[in-house]
This record gives structure tokens, sequence and C-alpha cells, in this order.
């Protein structure tokens, strides 16, 4: 379970970094599947909760290891 929310963690935070790097930027998207998780005209803060989330996923997961 610790690695199931390990990469699910660090899945999360690096699809949100990104996320928050092309909507700044403008620039190419890294993990285009979290567009799909994120809603039309709420891309700042739909990434930046996925970036939240991954860091409160992998905190446990890095604990117990």
């Amino acid at each position: 379970m610790k690695t199931l929310l390990g990469y699910l963690g660090f899945v999360l935070i690096l699809g949100g970094g990104s996320g928050l790097v092309a909507d700044r930027l403008g620039g190419f998207r890294l993990f285009g599947f979290v567009r799909f998780l994120v809603p039309d005209g709420h891309e700042t803060a739909g990434y930046a909760t996925l970036l939240v989330l991954g860091i409160l996923l992998a905190i446990p997961a890095a604990r117990r290891g």
C-alpha cells in the first residue's frame, strides 16, 4: 500500500507541477492526462490542487518507509 501511495503521489506531483508550468509559460504539457482531471477555466487552481494532493499522499508513504 505504501508503494502505491508513493507512486500515485509522485505522478500527481509531477502532473500538477508540469501543468502549472505549462499553464504559466504556455509550453509543452508533459502529462497530458491531467487536463482531463481539471475543469476548463480553473486550470491554475486544479493543477495546484493536484500538486498538493500528491504531496499529501507522498508524505505518509515516505514516513512508513
